[in-house]
């Protein structure tokens, strides 16, 4: 059996008082970070190879069904506006399509061949990164979407929570996190979610960092898309430049951006 399908470590959970079943499974929780820290060089490969592919113009994709599908839109959509990049340098796909985000779409991740399809459907070329995302590493979409891109010559990785599943052995980079068993036993949602996100953020984190989309410490390309992030970029601004905030706010809703404001000022 594997690893995500096996027993929980706990049993009569109904009967477990609450301060019983919190402590379990934050308990249960601390095992990841411990999980991926065995797993980094994987993750670290998979990286060296997607951020001189991003640089030549690729893009990067992420294919899963249910949660994994759900993650990998999160850390896309959320590449926008924390780095200022357009919305397909990293594109999230989910079995049974956007309306699977919410809902989940009968026997959409047992088919073998849609999500190359769905991949098709943005345009691809030679410079693309595939990452398919399935804890168990059986997901028949996923897999089929990884093959398929690999044959085409596009760089392939995976995220799973399993050893030696269909799913790495269809990869050029994969990165297997074992978390063990779930609380709730098969719950996938919880520990293996929780990696996945985890390494999700590794991923697009490091690629962003290395793609110069992150100067010093701070997203100085993030969109000025409410209040609170005008107030964060006037305060990176005032930092960098040493102006007055009133000031700092003025070059900053001028320029449109952190770094655009900071260069701005110094070429004056």
């Amino acid at each position: 059996m594997s690893t995500t399908e096996s027993n929980s470590l706990y049993d009569n959970l109904e009967l477990l008082d609450l301060a019983s079943i919190l402590k379990n499974i934050n308990q249960e929780d601390q095992k990841v970070p411990q999980a991926i820290g065995k797993s980094l060089p994987q993750i670290e490969a998979l990286i060296e190879q997607i951020i001189p592919r991003m640089q030549k113009g690729g893009r990067l994709f992420y294919i899963g069904a249910g949660t994994s599908g759900r993650l990998g839109i999160l850390d896309a959509s959320e590449c926008p506006p924390t780095y200022g990049v357009p919305h397909d340098w990293v594109v999230g796909i989910i079995a049974g399509g956007d309306k699977a985000i919410r809902k989940a779409v009968e026997n959409a991740e047992d088919d073998p061949v849609q999500a190359w399809h769905d991949i098709v459907a943005f345009g691809f070329n030679a410079e693309d990164t595939v990452i398919g995302i399935a804890a168990s590493g059986t997901t028949p979409y996923v897999i089929g979407g990884v093959k398929q891109a690999r044959e085409k010559g596009l760089l392939t990785g995976c995220i799973t929570c399993n050893l030696n599943s269909p799913l790495a052995e269809a990869v050029a980079f994969p990165i297997e996190v074992v978390v063990g068993p779930e609380f709730v036993t098969g719950s996938t949602r919880m520990k293996a979610g929780t990696a996945q996100k985890l390494v999700l953020n590794m991923i697009s984190t490091a690629v962003m960092i290395k793609l110069g989309r992150v100067k010093g410490n701070k997203m100085v390309d993030m969109q000025l898309s409410n209040e609170k992030l005008v107030k964060r970029g006037t305060k990176m601004i005032v930092e960098s430049t040493g102006l007055e905030e009133e000031k700092a706010k003025e070059y900053l809703i001028k320029f449109g951006s952190v770094r655009t404001a900071v260069e701005a000022f110094y070429k004056k």
